[in-house]
């Protein structure tokens, strides 16, 4: 099973999209792409915009060749209603998303994810629902969480968990868990026992913020339990990556676990890490040109 980790904010965006090619089906979780509007009381920097225009393409490219598109939730991170992913990619795909009427917050529920599926519907060969359901194409299996929270609470939502399996080969993407804080965030992940975990992190830049120090302990602990119970590749991502501080956190993972590969998502597609949004205040005291 080939994995590609086409756009995610240790490449300079915010995004967790993911194309998986089991040999005789091709994947893509959450194609969309966005910026944080304001960073340090600032707007995306021009290299930025660059990185989104760049990473928007390729995401263009895999999804346009997938059999299967997965919306794991419908935050603009995840989704784009084609401002600058096309809504072509739709086109006769099979289309598998998080509940749009239940388990949902108010903005999803009213507005975001009926005007996308409003969108789409008309395009896709057909969508379902994927909350607790498992879809067998081919040799491939995708089998989904119920629904769990988008990180701490109900606030921001919740999301699904997505497992690929083929040839006996398992890998599962978390989406929006923010950590995994929660055991049920980690009841899907510790059960399936999957090889590769894809997973957005603790939100270390919302420390002591909308983030808790309890939140973040939660968390650290939960990757550990991944760790011990046998993952042998973890990738943290998405949230952990917008503070400089993630490479800490990141370490005493390393030192408690050296045989297990523990990476971002730029490293294990043997890129350089580029924290553009943690770097904002200091792309701009570079003097290179302000966006507004």
């Amino acid at each position: 099973m080939d994995v590609e980790l086409l756009a995610f904010d240790s490449m300079g965006v915010r995004s967790m999209c993911t194309f998986v090619d089991t040999g005789d089906l091709r994947v893509i979780i959450d194609p969309g792409v966005s910026l944080a509007p304001r960073r340090f009381g600032l707007p995306p920097h021009r290299l930025e915009l660059e990185m989104l225009e760049r990473l928007a393409k390729i995401i263009t490219e895999k999804a346009t060749i997938s059999d299967v598109i997965i919306i794991t939730h419908y935050h603009y991170d995840h989704h784009d209603l084609g401002d600058i992913i096309p809504l072509e990619i739709y086109d006769k795909k099979v289309v598998l998303i998080k509940d749009p009427k239940s388990n949902i917050n108010r903005s999803q529920g009213d507005f975001r994810a009926p005007l996308f599926l409003g969108i789409i519907k008309e395009k896709a060969q057909k969508v379902e629902v994927a909350d607790g359901r498992s879809f067998q194409i081919g040799k491939t299996k995708i089998e989904f969480s119920k629904a769990v929270f988008h990180g701490s609470s109900s606030l921001l939502g919740y999301v699904i968990e997505v497992m690929v399996e083929a040839d006996g080969d398992r890998i599962i993407h978390t989406s929006d868990v923010q950590g995994p804080i929660y055991e049920d965030q980690m009841e899907f992940l510790l059960n399936k026992k999957p090889r590769l975990i894809i997973v957005d992190g603790p939100m270390v830049y919302m420390l002591g913020y909308r983030y808790s120090y309890e939140n973040l302990e939660s968390s650290m602990r939960n990757l550990s339990k991944l760790l011990e119970g046998g993952v042998e590749e973890l990738i943290i991502d998405h949230h952990f990556l917008r503070d400089k501080r993630y490479s800490q956190y990141m370490k005493s993972l390393e030192e408690a676990f050296p045989g297990a590969k523990i990476c971002t998502a730029a490293e294990y597609m043997g890129k350089e890490v580029e924290l553009l949004e943690a770097r904002r205040r200091e792309l701009y005291g570079q003097g290179s040109s302000r966006v507004d």
